[in-house]
This record gives C-alpha cells, sequence and structure tokens, in this order.
C-alpha cells in the first residue's frame, strides 16, 4: 500500500522543465529519490487509476499544449560507484543524473568510452532507451547493463546489453516494451587511461597535425562543434530553444537510394551500413527539399546554425512546432520520396510518442 508520505502536486507547468519550453501542466506531479518511493507512487496511480509518464531531462521531449494528464514522474537520485578491472571500470550511476555531467567527471579521470558524447543534455536514464549516439560513439558501445522496475510484473530487473535489443536511436526499451521498464541506473565499462575516439571527420580535423590526443581535448572539441550548431543548452543562444535534432538519419535501401538519385539533380552523402543499407544525413535532404536553415514559420522555425533543429521563438505553442515538423516531412517526402522518421518523444498527444502526431 501507499505510504502517506507520498503526496503529489497538482498543476505543475512542464514547459520549465524541457529544452523547448513548451507544453502545458501535469495533473499530478512528482519527484522521486528512492526506490521505496516509486513504489509508493505507482501504487497510489494505481489506486486512483491514473497513467504514469516518466519525464527525464526534457531534452528530448514535445509535451502537448494541453499538457499531461494522470500522474508525471520524474527521478532524482545521483549516486555513482565504480569497480575496477584491469584497465576497464565497470561504472554505475543512477538515471537520474546528469549525463554531460557524468561524461566530465569521466573524461576528468582519464576514463575513455563516452567522451565524443559530450554535451548531450538530459538524464542517464535516457541514454540507453534512445541509444544516445554522437561523432562515432553511442551508448551501446559501453553500455553492460540497465537496473530497471518492471512495470509489468513491479519487480526490479536487471536487462543484460543483449537483452537492450540496441538499434540506431533505438532499444527495446523504446520500441515493443515502451512504458514497461522505468530505467533506476546503468552500468558502463569504461577504460582507463584510452585513448579518445577520433572516428569522427568534424572531431579529428580539429587536432593539429601531430597534436597528441587526450580525452580533454576531444571533449573541448566536441563541446566547440555542437556549440556551433547550437546543440549545447544555453539560454543566451536565439536557438536555444529546441530539442536537438528533430529528425533521425534515414536508413535506406539501394534501390530507395538510386530512386532519390534519380530525382535529385546532386548526389547525396551516403553512409554504407553493415546490413547493406545506407544512411543519409537528413539535414541534406530538408536543405534539397527546399527547406534553409533560419527559415520560420510565425514562432516557430529552423535553427539559423542546424537544419535538423526546430527552434521554438518567444509565443510558439507546440501545435505550432507540430505544423512546421510536418511541413518538413512531407515536403521531403514530395520532393525526395524519403519519409523522415521524429527523434523526440511526444506526449500528451493521444498517438504513439515516437510518431508524428497528426494535426
Amino acid at each position: 500500500m501507499s505510504g502517506p508520505g507520498f503526496v503529489p502536486r497538482r498543476k505543475v507547468p512542464l514547459a520549465p522543465a524541457t529544452s523547448l519550453g513548451l507544453g502545458g501542466d501535469a495533473e499530478f506531479f512528482a519527484r522521486i529519490e528512492r526506490a521505496e518511493e516509486l513504489a509508493e507512487a505507482l501504487d497510489w496511480a494505481e489506486r486512483q487509476d491514473l497513467g504514469v509518464q516518466l519525464l527525464g531531462g526534457g531534452s528530448n521531449v514535445v509535451i502537448a499544449d494541453a499538457g499531461l494528464g494522470g500522474l508525471v514522474l520524474t527521478l532524482g537520485s545521483v549516486s555513482e560507484s565504480s569497480t575496477l578491472e584491469g584497465e576497464q571500470l565497470l561504472v554505475t550511476i543512477d538515471a537520474g543524473a546528469s549525463w554531460d555531467d557524468f561524461v566530465a567527471r569521466c573524461v576528468t579521470r582519464g576514463w575513455s568510452g563516452i567522451e565524443c558524447l559530450s554535451g548531450i543534455p538530459g538524464q542517464v536514464g535516457a541514454t540507453p532507451i534512445q541509444n544516445v549516439g554522437a561523432y562515432g560513439q553511442e551508448v551501446a558501445d559501453t553500455l553492460v547493463r540497465v537496473r530497471a522496475h518492471d512495470r509489468q510484473s513491479g519487480r526490479c530487473v536487471e536487462l543484460e546489453h543483449s537483452e537492450c535489443e540496441f538499434g540506431y536511436r533505438t532499444s527495446r526499451l523504446k520500441t515493443r516494451d515502451a512504458g514497461r521498464f522505468i530505467v533506476l541506473d546503468a552500468t558502463f565499462r569504461l577504460r582507463s587511461g584510452g585513448a579518445p575516439c577520433l572516428a569522427y571527420p568534424d572531431i579529428a580535423r580539429r587536432f593539429a597535425p601531430g597534436e597528441p590526443p587526450s580525452l580533454a581535448r576531444a571533449r573541448e572539441v566536441v563541446l566547440a562543434t555542437r556549440r556551433e550548431k547550437s546543440m549545447l543548452l544555453d539560454p543566451a543562444d536565439e536557438n536555444g530553444r529546441s530539442c536537438g535534432s528533430f529528425f533521425l538519419n534515414p536508413i535506406v535501401a539501394s534501390e530507395q537510394l538510386d530512386a532519390l538519385r534519380a530525382r535529385s539533380p546532386t548526389s547525396p552523402p551516403v553512409f554504407p551500413q553493415p546490413d547493406g543499407r545506407f544512411k543519409l544525413p537528413a539535414a541534406w535532404l530538408i536543405e534539397h527539399a527546399g527547406f534553409h536553415k533560419g527559415q520560420r514559420w510565425g514562432a516557430v522555425g529552423i535553427s539559423s546554425r542546424h537544419s535538423l533543429a526546430l527552434v521554438a521563438h518567444p509565443g510558439a505553442t507546440s501545435r505550432q512546432l507540430l505544423e512546421a515538423a510536418h511541413r518538413i516531412r512531407d515536403g521531403v517526402a514530395h520532393t525526395l520520396g524519403i519519409q523522415l522518421t521524429p527523434e523526440p518523444q511526444f506526449l500528451g498527444f493521444g498517438s504513439s510518442p515516437h510518431d508524428l502526431p497528426a494535426l
């Protein structure tokens, strides 16, 4: 039974908790610090016949203007522990911890494996769900396991790497078991004294010839690269109110690539995949479908620095953001024959949280 200590707040504004600054209120809201509180909260919601939605750092979500019914939970625990195994470390960190703060600590300690994931906003718990990745690294490269509350069984479970079903910006926790597991902590295998990953050309070219690579320098370069694209949370940046890349880079079969080349006067950059398919830059597709950086439709527009980011300027609404997203997706499909898939999660729209909601 739920204990008397659990008392959620009512009508809590959610817009300030998101990087877009959009969305209405939570019907009920609570911050959870301990596993016991989580059990109490879930029990309380069940007794009230209310749905439960977890909100992490708010950097990869679009919340409806009408807000969210039911109980919205956020995790606050940030503890961390590590075990040394030769030159490798197993590092376990709570889901409520800041991801970039965690990356910064690892870099300072000389632990390699996630340095190119610097500057990504949000909490640790969201990273395995999305299989967050950037500049040649992704969470699946180093994640060992996650510990989670299984809402189906009511028990705490551990999901090993092989059970997470990782893919490009996705996992089992995002697809067939979306909403089932509440991530409590994640364990990563990092390397003490390892060299930084310089697989991504945009990062490698910033190192001077003969410059000895270091984790600290790699993080500095990644942060500078993200800053140039307005992909860091910065209240002073006119492009700052976004949720990062709004569309995934599509992965297509050779037939689709041939059809695209037949329709476009300019051949797209192509990145061959292990399964024989090809990844295409969504930003290239958007620009070659007739859209451009800085383009605006009222209070919503494309970032002036990155074609993949949609920006909510003062006065914007979530519906206006969706209208712009539909305009871009439909324009790319009509002009180039490629279907773009949105990256953020959509909450409160009455449809699949990972599809672009209908208008």
